[in-house]
């Protein structure tokens, strides 16, 4: 079983999830004391954006930079505006969530948090657990969705992936931008990899994206 921090002002269905998961949670009186309790033993913080969005994102920001610990958030898909910059989220899940769905991804940043590897394509260098991307050992400036999509990309090298799954495995929902948002953000990757790297992401007519 993975273990997760877990703050009170989160609801029942979302510690009902996680239970149905097998995911031992640890609750703590607000998001703010998370710091306080964080230890080795409790490798993530699961939190629900619920009706305070931006103050529960401007604490996981401070959280993140404060313990280093790595933050699945569960949102709303109003929400979704307001993670394209935000800071301190490593992963997304939207509520209400799916237990086995949850459970993956919680287990999946355990390991992220038990270990640095970072992930790596030629000089590209992304780090799961802080959120970093460097190019030739400059730092990348990228987007929330940005960093996920080009992460994607990087950890399913040499598939084919069509702008329907893209979105179901990168936004996680069914997105009312529809596949031009897939279109949109795979341009501005490309202009922010440079014109060297930009064929790093093979346009697949017909068809969808392949990265490598």
């Amino acid at each position: 079983m993975e273990a997760a921090l877990f703050p009170k002002e989160c609801s029942e269905a979302l510690a009902s999830a996680l239970a149905m998961a097998g995911v031992v949670t640890i609750t703590v009186d607000s998001l703010e004391a998370v710091g306080i309790e964080s230890s080795a033993e409790w490798p993530l913080v699961v939190v629900e954006l619920g009706d305070e969005p931006m103050r529960r994102l401007r604490l996981i920001e401070a959280l993140s930079e404060g313990t280093g610990l790595p933050v699945l958030a569960v949102a709303e898909p109003a929400h979704i505006p307001l993670l394209d910059r935000a800071a301190g989220v490593s992963d997304l899940i939207i509520g209400p969530p799916d237990a086995l769905e949850l459970g993956l991804r919680v287990r999946r940043l355990a390991q992220i948090s038990g270990g640095s590897d970072v992930l790596r394509y030629d000089d590209l260098e992304l780090n799961p657990l802080t959120y970093q991307a460097a190019l030739g050992g400059q730092a990348l400036d990228l987007t929330y969705m940005e960093y996920e999509l080009l992460r994607f990309f990087v950890e399913h090298q040499g598939r084919v992936w069509t702008r329907e799954q893209l979105l179901s495995k990168v936004w996680g929902y069914d997105y009312y931008g529809g596949a031009r948002t897939v279109d949109v953000h795979v341009r501005r990757l490309r202009s922010k990899l440079g014109e060297e790297r930009a064929a790093w992401i093979t346009t697949v007519r017909s068809v969808g994206y392949r990265f490598g």
